[in-house]
């Protein structure tokens, strides 16, 4: 009888730790993300590599991660079933009357926009011609330098998008310029030093990374992503990481705009 009590302890404990294992952390227990990389205009070569690198994000990091170029997915219904929806270097007039009202009130409802480099608003770059939209990005591309070497300075260390990041941060990109600074308007994270590179627009005031709320939700944007080697980068992938994530609503942030530039 002890022998028998002996042995029945062991094998139901090891049944418990096999089911477990089999089992592992599902990968829906964060949050599910929807990559959107339609292009009507220009298209980024590196929107292949973004959404290799956002869905291997997501596996080592326990999102789950839908990628399309289709714009009938913009509906209440089905945007209901994300946190967060990823702009990927988006470009044109990508959603119809209908599917930027179901996105808007998915937004201004608590839901998540991660932008990024030419998800920007602007003529030339992502819906243009929609007011709301270039009120959610706060800013309007115009024009973008070289692929070039430039250092960008950290202004907010405590956001998860920044915080891994050194407080100077030299690398390379093809650097956007906007009509007006989005500062004041968003909570500017990271700005280019336009004394380090050649094709600067901006009189010394040049945000690259900034998040806002709007409604009960929020929004992120990264003007950095136009190379492929990007999403190679160790250094970006950690600040596309965080900034998916505090788009998600996944990780607290601060939003409050601020003032002064660096």
């Amino acid at each position: 009888m002890k022998t028998s009590s002996r042995l029945f302890l062991p094998a139901t404990l090891l049944l418990v730790c096999l089911a477990g294992c089999a089992q592992g952390p599902s990968p829906r227990a964060g949050f599910n993300a929807l990559v959107f990389s339609r292009t009507l205009m220009y298209r980024h070569a590196s929107i292949t590599n973004g959404i290799a690198a956002i869905q291997k994000l997501g596996e080592e990091h326990h999102f789950y991660v839908d990628a399309t170029e289709d714009a009938s997915w913009f509906t209440p219904g089905n945007l209901a079933r994300y946190k967060v929806v990823i702009f990927l270097s988006t470009s044109g007039d990508i959603l119809n009357d209908e599917q930027q009202t179901a996105f808007r009130e998915f937004i201004e409802r608590g839901g998540g926009l991660a932008g990024v480099h030419a998800a920007v608003a602007g003529d030339v770059a992502t819906e243009g011609g929609w007011p709301w939209y270039g009120e959610a990005l706060c800013a309007r591309f115009t024009n973008h330098s070289a692929i070039v070497e430039a250092a960008i300075d950290v202004e907010d260390a405590r956001n998860p998008s920044t915080e891994v990041l050194p407080r100077r941060w030299v690398r390379r990109d093809e650097w956007y310029n906007f009509i007006e600074s989005p500062r004041g308007k968003a909570r500017v994270l990271a700005s280019l030093d336009e004394t380090t590179y050649k094709g600067g627009t901006m009189d010394g005031d040049h945000p690259v990374a900034w998040c806002k709320k709007i409604g009960r939700g929020r929004v992120w944007y990264t003007a950095l992503g136009h190379t492929e080697l990007s999403f190679t980068e160790p250094l970006f992938l950690q600040h596309l990481l965080g900034g998916i994530q505090v788009a998600a609503g996944a990780k607290p942030a601060d939003f409050k705009p601020n003032q002064n530039p660096r």
